[in-house]
C-alpha cells in the first residue's frame, strides 16, 4: 500500500504543472535493434543458446510546452528462423513529464537509457532482447553530480492460471569529482495465480549492489577508464519452503575504452546467488568475466559493435560472441496553436 501511495503522489505532482495554453510539437521516432549472441557454456553444464533476431519499434506522439510528452507505438520482435511473421508484439504507450531536474514516465515505455545500465548480475542482458519495455512507472531526479530513480515494472497479470509478478527497484549515482558512489537495487515479487496449485509458492527475489569507484578517463590518454568495487547482497525467499536467505559477496569492475576498442573485466567472489532475473554465472562462488569490444560503426544515429567474452569459473573457460546494431531516427514538427 505504501508503494501505491508513493506513485499516486508523484502522479498528482506531475500533472499539477499543466498549463492552459499549449505549444505543441508532433514527434516521431523509429528504433531498430539487430542482434546475434552466441553463448558457448556447455563446459560448465549451463544452457548454451544463440539469440539471433531484430526489433523494430516506431513511435508517434505530441510534445506539449516542452514538458509533457505522449507517445504511442509498437515494439515488434522477429527471431530469425521462426516461421512466424513476428514472434512478439508489445504495445508502446506512455506519458512523460520532463522539466529541469525531474522526469516521470507512466505506461509501457522503452527501458533503454533508463535502467539498462543495471549490472547483469542483477538484471540479465537478455531483457534487452526479449523485454525491452518497462510496463509501469519511473521517476528520476538528476543534477550535474547526482542521479536517482525509482521504478516499478509490472511483468505479470494475475489470472486463474497466470501468476501476478512485478519488479520494483531504484538506482542512483553520486559523482562530485573523480570519485563516485553508485547503487543498484530491485526486488522481484512472484505471487500466486487466482487458482493456485499445491506446488505454487510465493517468491521474493532481489539484490543490492553498492559500488565505490574512480573515473580516471580525463587523467589518462584513454577515452574512458573507470574502476569500482563493493558488496553484493541478494534476498531470496520461497514462502513456506525457505526462510529469508541473504547470500553475500564482493564484486569489482574495470572498464577501459580507447577509440573503437574497449575492455571490461568483472570479478566476483563470495556466496552463490540464485537470482531469477540475473545472470546464471553468479550462482558460482568465484567468477571472472572478460569482455573485449570493438565498435566499428559509430555515427549520429547508428552504432554497431562486436563483443568477445570469456567466462572463467571452476577452472574452465567458457566463451561468448555477440554483435549488436542499433539505429534510431527521430524528428518533430511544430504545430500551430
Amino acid at each position: 500500500m505504501r508503494l501505491k501511495k508513493l506513485f499516486f503522489i508523484l502522479l498528482i505532482l506531475t500533472f499539477a504543472g499543466v498549463k492552459q495554453n499549449f505549444a505543441q510539437q508532433l514527434e516521431g521516432a523509429i528504433d531498430f535493434h539487430g542482434f546475434v549472441d552466441n553463448r558457448e557454456y556447455a563446459k560448465t553444464d549451463r544452457f548454451s543458446p544463440t539469440y539471433f533476431g531484430a526489433r523494430f519499434s516506431p513511435e508517434i506522439g505530441l510534445l506539449i510546452d516542452s514538458v509533457h510528452r505522449f507517445r504511442v507505438g509498437v515494439n515488434m520482435l522477429k527471431t530469425f528462423g521462426s516461421k512466424d511473421f513476428t514472434d512478439k508484439v508489445d504495445a508502446v504507450v506512455y506519458y512523460q513529464y520532463q522539466k529541469q531536474k525531474h522526469t516521470f514516465f507512466i505506461g509501457a515505455f522503452p527501458r533503454v537509457g533508463l535502467i539498462d545500465d543495471y549490472p547483469i548480475a542483477l538484471l540479465s542482458d537478455t531483457l534487452n532482447y526479449f523485454r525491452p519495455n518497462i510496463e509501469g512507472m519511473l521517476y528520476q531526479y538528476q543534477t550535474a553530480e547526482f542521479k536517482q530513480n525509482i521504478w516499478i515494472d509490472w511483468t505479470g497479470k494475475q489470472t486463474a492460471t497466470d501468476r501476478e509478478t512485478f519488479l520494483f527497484g531504484f538506482s542512483g549515482k553520486y559523482e562530485p569529482g573523480i570519485f563516485y558512489l553508485s547503487h543498484y537495487a530491485y526486488m522481484f515479487h512472484n505471487a500466486l495465480s487466482e487458482i493456485s496449485l499445491p506446488n505454487q509458492h510465493l517468491e521474493d527475489n532481489g539484490a543490492v549492489q553498492l559500488q565505490f569507484g574512480l573515473d580516471l578517463g580525463k587523467r589518462t590518454f584513454l577515452d574512458s577508464l573507470t574502476i569500482s568495487a563493493g558488496p553484493m547482497i541478494s534476498i531470496e525467499r520461497t514462502r513456506n519452503i525457505t526462510g529469508i536467505q541473504t547470500p553475500k559477496g564482493f564484486i569489482s569492475y574495470l572498464y577501459a575504452g580507447y577509440k573503437q576498442f574497449s575492455l571490461k573485466n568483472t570479478f566476483y567472489a563470495g556466496e552463490g546467488h540464485h537470482l531469477i532475473n540475473g545472470d546464471l554465472f553468479y550462482s558460482a562462488k568465484q567468477y571472472d568475466r572478460l569482455d573485449l569490444g570493438w565498435t566499428p560503426i559509430s555515427y549520429k544515429n547508428v552504432e554497431g559493435g562486436f563483443v568477445l567474452s570469456f567466462h572463467f569459473l571452476d577452472n574452465i573457460i567458457n566463451s561468448q560472441q555477440a554483435f549488436s546494431l542499433r539505429y534510431r531516427i527521430s524528428g518533430s514538427k511544430n504545430l500551430s496553436r
